[in-house]
Order: C-alpha cells, then sequence, then structure tokens
C-alpha cells in the first residue's frame, strides 16, 4: 500500500520550527525561560520532538 504524503499544515510547521529552533540556539546561548530544560541530554529529545512533529504532520492528511 502507497501512502500520499501531504505537507503539513502552517501550525504544524511553526511548532516544529520553534523547538527545532531553541534546540539549535540552545547549543551556543541561554535562552532565558526554558534554557534549564535544554540543558544536557534534553537538547536532543527537543530536536526529536521537532522532527517527529513534523513527520506526524506529513503522514497524516489535515495535521
Amino acid at each position: 500500500m502507497r501512502r500520499r504524503l501531504t505537507p503539513p499544515t502552517f501550525p504544524v510547521f511553526i511548532i516544529s520550527l520553534i523547538l527545532a529552533v531553541l534546540a539549535v540556539v540552545s547549543m551556543f546561548t541561554n535562552v532565558p525561560v526554558i534554557g534549564h530544560y535544554l540543558a544536557g541530554q534534553h537538547r536532543f529529545w527537543v530536536m526529536g520532538a521537532a522532527y517527529l512533529i513534523l513527520f506526524i504532520g506529513v503522514l497524516f492528511d489535515g495535521l
């Protein structure tokens, strides 16, 4: 069975983009509000969550 991939909706894309940017920026500087959460290994999981959200948005139609 072939799956038809669709572009993610704008809100899904923005949420994924914000999470990915926060993970990358936290490597170079301290993020004021959530910087303590993005320290260490949590940065990897935040980036993984960003790509997972984007993947789900592409895989399922209407998300």
